[in-house]
């Protein structure tokens, strides 16, 4: 994208912001501008305070000193409703969308249009197509949102803004839950929005990312703006570096793996989705002591299913599950956790802690009746701390107490939690599930090298990623599935990145144009 002149009027300033919490300082003194049709970047670890600042611009918060500007007027919003005024929208990293509404109903929820008394929908529902067409945001207004997978309803959440004639929009990690394919239609979108005079404040962590679409970046680093700059003048590694305060070795560093026994095997799986659709259709796969595996594939091919029947957490229909030689089709989750399987769930919040729970309940929860945290029925709360404290301090988890509850807690520092926690126990089988989707560089380095040396140690490593970089970086064998089936297993290196686009694609094997072997 060509670089935004600084002659371009500014559309929203911040100055001085300080916003303050119990035991930490949120943002200090962080100014910014953001000038009419740019895509300004903002980066930073997880809890730099980033999403805390756009919270103050959107009116979630409000700042304890300093002041915003919108098109040269001091403002001061309370609330959303006020920001929207001011035509400031927010796409939110966590969808807000009603997944049993329409489009429609979405779109004009909390600004109803009323004809004869009665909603006019069809009203809406015109309004929605003539912004998709200009915006090229395809998406059908009448159907649910529960019918419509990650990118159409990120859509939706920017149609919702639009509709509201926002001027600025602040994307909030928007690429976190896409695929490559939908990250790629994203950044059309973002192109398209500001060559028709809209203005991007865009949050993310992946940097290749904000390389292609940024005008300008900036970088937070503990609630403090440390450095500003350009595409042109910056690589993957400078920013990185600026982000975490040191260089951070962007390729994951690890020797040639020894495997051993078959530590996980799977024969003729076959598990329904929630709407009784086969979403893993006869899956057979091995994972052996000391080796990587990663599953390649768009989201939603199966991928979900597979780990949750392999975890426990979803009944499969046929096939056999065994760990370590021990079948365990059907078993409960405690049951295969306490076989020595850790799991990284896809859904951090929905499976992977209790955000209203105190760090200490969530460093525990698979094993708070065991001992030392338990002594019969009677828990052990000083024994309980003190592992929380060590992991706190051993897995970088950034909190002022570990006594507050996980909700205060960043994505990518409930991520970390979720990695201690699992990491603490003894292990023969690791199943991560898009281990670092949503963090920061620092942390992905730090993640992957603990997957890496879980497989050292031994343990048999299953990575589920939607991110082929992840999967090609940290695989010793690579699988790829498409519509609920495997096919292709390959050692990593055999295919280039292309080539496994391809199959993740639904090409044949045979198909793929053959290539020197290579990432």
């Amino acid at each position: 994208m060509t670089h935004i002149g600084q002659d371009r009027p500014v559309v929203l300033e911040a100055r001085g912001i300080t916003k303050r919490f119990p035991g930490v300082i949120a943002n200090d003194k962080v100014s910014l501008k953001l000038h009419k049709g740019e895509v300004l970047a903002l980066l930073g670890e997880n809890g730099a305070g980033k999403s805390t600042l756009m919270n103050i611009l959107y009116g979630l918060y409000s700042q304890d000193e300093g002041e915003i500007l919108v098109n040269g007027e001091p403002i001061r919003a309370s609330s959303p409703h006020e920001s929207i005024q001011r035509g400031i929208g927010m796409v939110h990293q966590h969808f807000q969308l009603v997944p049993v509404m329409t489009v429609t109903e979405n779109v004009m929820l909390g600004n109803e249009v009323v004809r004869g008394g009665l909603l006019d929908q069809r009203k809406v529902a015109e309004q929605i197509q003539v912004i998709s067409r200009r915006y090229g945001l395809e998406v059908n207004p009448d159907a649910l949102i529960a019918d419509l997978d990650v990118g159409a309803q990120q859509r939706v959440e920017i149609i919702k803004a639009l509709y509201r004639n926002a001027d600025i929009l602040i994307l909030d990690e928007p690429t976190a839950v896409l695929t490559p394919q939908e990250a790629d239609d994203l950044v059309r979108v973002m192109r398209t929005l500001t060559e028709q005079g809209k203005s991007l404040i865009f949050i993310t962590h992946k940097l290749r990312e904000v390389l292609e679409v940024a005008d300008r970046i900036i970088v937070l680093r503990s609630g403090r703006v440390v450095g500003e700059t350009t595409p042109a003048s910056s690589s993957e590694a400078s920013l990185a570096a600026m982000m975490v305060g040191r260089a951070v070795i962007l390729k994951v560093d690890k020797d040639e793996a020894r495997p051993g026994a078959p530590v996980l095997e799977v024969r003729g799986l076959r598990v329904r989705d929630d709407r009784r659709l086969m979403a893993v259709d006869g899956v057979d796969l091995q994972v052996r002591a000391g080796e990587i595996l990663g599953v390649a594939g768009v989201q939603g091919n199966g991928q979900t299913e597979l780990v949750q029947a392999l975890t426990g957490l979803r009944p499969p229909e046929a096939g056999t599950i065994t760990i370590g030689g021990q079948p365990v089709t059907g078993a409960s989750p405690r049951v295969i956790s306490e076989l020595g399987v850790a799991h990284i769930p896809e859904d951090r919040q929905r499976d992977g802690v209790v955000t209203s729970y105190p760090l200490t309940d969530n460093a525990v929860l698979e094993m708070y009746y065991l001992e030392p945290f338990a002594r019969g029925i009677v828990r052990d709360e000083q024994a309980i701390t003190a592992h929380t404290e060590r992991l706190v301090k051993q897995f970088d988890v950034r909190t002022p107490s570990v006594t507050v509850p996980a909700s205060s807690l960043s994505g990518g520092n409930q991520q970390k939690l979720i990695v201690a926690r699992e990491f603490s126990r003894e292990l023969k089988l690791l199943i991560a599930a898009q281990p670092t989707r949503g963090i920061d560089v620092g942390s992905i380095e730090f993640i992957h090298n603990q997957i890496v040396k879980k497989r050292d140690e031994g343990v048999a490593v299953l990575v589920v990623s939607a991110e082929l970089d992840e999967i090609l970086s940290l695989s010793d064998r690579i699988t790829v599935m498409y519509h609920g089936k495997v096919v292709a297993t390959v050692k990593n290196g055999e295919l280039t990145r292309e080539q496994l686009g391809l199959l993740m694609a639904g090409a044949s094997l045979e198909a793929t144009p053959s290539s020197p072997a290579g990432r």
